[in-house]
């Protein structure tokens, strides 16, 4: 049973995941694209919102840039560079501790701000609470992992991920048992990921991919006020 849990949540989830994630954000965008935004309420508490947000996004962006880095990169190139397992693996510890407690200090600030201010918590609906909470959750969990990797200083408990993440990539049949034997907190670290994927699509998360490049193509629009008389 425990097999097949493993094989459910390491080896058919992902790919649920990432199609999810795939082809809902571009039908999100094709059929909804003035949704396509984070919502704003910046006059309120503007001091806390700036500085949480500043910390929490700088945060994330770190960290998933060290993610897609470190899990992605083939095991050759690590080794034609000289970095070893080890090395790897205490880069990581110390990188995405400082990301990660950026992270989770700007989440806890915007945490606060939105359920502690009754005017925030007004305008904020309940998959906006829904996807901080998550966000903060995945942020701790992820700090967490630290106490067990600082017991496998070799990095091959860091291996283990790599192995399993480009597995997925390269739809390596045991790629799930790559990740078998890893510590509970890895294996919650890694499906609240892959859920945070398949609530993306659906959520404010998608003002991530928001870059203004359409403006340099997309024709002009002109606003044109008309004289009629409305009683007309």
């Amino acid at each position: 049973m425990a097999g097949f849990i493993n094989t459910l949540l390491f080896g058919v989830y992902p790919y649920v995941a990432l199609v999810v994630l795939a082809v809902g954000t571009v039908i999100r965008y094709d059929r909804e694209p003035y949704t396509w935004r984070s919502g704003s309420s910046q006059l309120l508490r503007r001091r806390q919102l700036m500085w949480g947000s500043v910390l929490f996004h700088a945060g994330v962006l770190l960290i998933f840039a060290g993610h897609l880095v470190g899990l992605l990169t083939p095991l050759a190139i690590w080794e034609w560079l000289g970095v070893t397992h080890g090395a790897k693996q205490l880069i990581a510890i110390v990188l995405g501790g400082v990301a990660g407690a950026m992270g989770i200090v700007g989440a806890s600030l915007l945490l606060h701000r939105r359920f502690f201010d009754a005017r925030v918590r007004r305008s904020s609906s309940v998959t906006d609470n829904l996807i901080i909470l998550i966000l903060w959750l995945q942020l701790a969990l992820g700090l967490a992992t630290i106490r067990v990797s600082m017991q496998h200083l070799d990095g091959e408990e860091m291996v283990k991920f790599m192995r399993w993440a480009q597995g997925i990539f390269t739809f390596d049949p045991a790629a799930a048992g790559y990740v078998a034997e890893a510590d509970l907190v890895f294996k919650l670290h890694i499906t609240l990921g892959l859920t945070i994927f398949v609530l993306f699509p659906f959520s404010r998360l998608v003002h991530m991919l928001s870059a203004p490049v359409r403006y340099l193509w997309r024709p002009g629009y002109q606003v044109v006020r008309s004289k009629r008389n409305p009683a007309e």
